[in-house]
């Protein structure tokens, strides 16, 4: 079962969605799903789009609450993309599911993973997290600070183009991410870093520079054959279900 609401963030109004299994309750136990960043026209409408029916699932299988929730100028959430919004955005949604001190996990694709590893960098209440197909290197992941600046104006996550950061600002707010930085301190709180092998958009070169910056203490999860889409292969959902269940 999926329950639908609307949170406000700053000047953004979230869609919010949270799925609960009436079969396999278990207590105290939240995964948030979190999305990245489209970078293809017209892509910001579409880029959570899996992701209810995907927490449904894992919900359904694991017993876990699970929710997800689409960040500024993402599908019909409101609002104007920048990665220091977002993280106001995530800030929220883990205040809204943290009622009740429960066991909070985050799991990320993309630029979501990246961002996922910097929120817990800071946030005890985080007890693990999950990437698949995140950068690590994020000057690269950019790239061009003009070319960036257009991605996100096509790919729609643009809600007011006057809220939208100049290309030099926008570029470098998502570089302070710093993903290899942000997992460093994770530790000894549990890490998956799952990755494509065949991944054309985020080399998986990227997952072994997550594992190193965690200095080896985060498991590993190569997927072969597999591209940089991960949110619908059964292997990542096997491998997000293995994780979980180790970790009640």
């Amino acid at each position: 079962m999926i329950d639908h609401e609307q949170l406000t963030s700053a000047t953004s109004v979230l869609d919010l969605r949270v799925a609960h299994s009436e079969s396999r309750p278990l207590a105290n136990h939240v995964l948030i799903l979190v999305h990245g960043l489209p970078r293809a026209m017209g892509m910001g409408r579409q880029a959570a789009g899996l992701l209810p029916e995907l927490a449904e699932h894992l919900s359904n299988e694991s017993g876990w609450l699970v929710a997800t929730g689409t960040l500024s100028g993402v599908g019909s959430s409101t609002g104007t993309f920048s990665a220091t919004k977002w993280k106001s955005d995530l800030a929220m949604i883990i205040e809204r599911v943290a009622e009740g001190e429960p066991r909070i996990s985050l799991a990320g694709f993309g630029f979501g993973g990246s961002l996922a590893l910097n929120i817990a960098a800071t946030d005890d209440r985080i007890r693990g997290v999950a990437t698949f197909a995140s950068p690590a290197d994020l000057n690269a992941w950019c790239g061009d600070a003009e070319e960036f600046h257009r991605s996100v104006q096509v790919a729609g996550v643009v809600g007011d183009p006057t809220e939208l950061l100049d290309p030099a600002a926008l570029r470098a707010d998502v570089i302070a991410v710093d993903p290899v930085g942000s997992i460093a301190t994770i530790p000894p709180r549990r890490l998956l870093i799952g990755h494509g092998s065949d991944d054309m958009e985020v080399p998986v070169g990227d997952a072994r520079l997550l594992v190193s910056g965690a200095e080896g203490r985060a498991e590993l999860r190569i997927i072969q054959g597999a591209g940089h889409q991960l949110r619908a292969d059964p292997r990542m959902v096997a491998t997000l279900l293995g994780w979980l269940d180790r970790h009640r």
